[in-house]
């Protein structure tokens, strides 16, 4: 599929897939809905001071960016896990210019690090974050009550709606403790009643530029509601 770098409305940068007509962040800004989204309705809802996190589609790597950053501000150690079946090419990579959006660079070395080391490895890239990349299927992670935050960063189930059923939520309600939280920029009501299904607590949130709302869902207890999905 023809892919090609475009610059958001905040004038980051990211991925698009011409043939689905997707990207990889929001048109409306990718650093924008990253921080709103991940950050500001994910991490920032996690008092622990170490945190297990699973992003479901690292992708380019601005997620696990601006946690870095953010992990080094809020003095929290990370320890961060991405799953990414298809990682993107180093010719895009060097297209992108998240270094220069977020003014950090400080930051740019860990930035060519986390992309450079090798996957299937933890890799430190500073004294608050770790990072183990992961060349998978969603559907093939077996971690079970392992993590406290879920970056849940698939493309959209226009496109890819096998990702976005309750095999998959289950499978994410299984790796999460007690009390962990998964964020995500959807809220279609599939995806919304899916989740409920397979035993989460969902709220529906104002969502980053461009979009009305967007979901956040807590397992409440320790699989305490673990249907059968097949």
């Amino acid at each position: 599929m023809k892919r090609s770098i475009i610059t958001t409305a905040d004038g980051s940068k990211t991925i698009q897939i011409e043939d689905w007509n997707e990207q990889y962040h929001s048109k409306h800004g990718a650093v924008r809905e990253a921080y709103h989204v991940f950050i500001d309705q994910g991490l920032s809802q996690i008092q622990k001071k170490s945190i297990d996190l699973l992003e479901i589609g690292f992708g380019t790597g601005l997620n696990a960016f601006i946690t870095l950053i953010e992990a080094e501000k809020r003095g929290k150690k990370i320890h961060y896990t991405g799953v990414e079946a298809f990682p993107v090419n180093k010719d895009e990579l060097d297209q992108l210019n998240y270094v220069t959006s977020l003014k950090a660079e400080r930051f740019d070395v860990s930035f060519k690090k986390m992309h450079s080391c090798p996957w299937e490895k933890w890799c430190t890239l500073s004294s608050f974050f770790t990072i183990n990349k992961q060349k998978k299927e969603f559907k093939d992670i077996s971690e079970k009550n392992e993590y406290d935050l879920i970056y849940f960063d698939a493309f959209g189930a226009r496109v890819q709606p096998e990702l976005w059923t309750e095999t998959i939520f289950l499978i994410m309600f299984k790796a999460l403790r007690a009390h962990g939280i998964l964020v995500t920029y959807a809220a279609k009501g599939s995806v919304r009643r899916a989740m409920q299904d397979v035993g989460f607590k969902v709220e529906r949130l104002p969502g980053p530029p461009g979009k009305r709302e967007m979901l956040r869902a807590t397992k409440m207890a320790d699989d305490h509601f673990l249907p059968t999905v097949i």
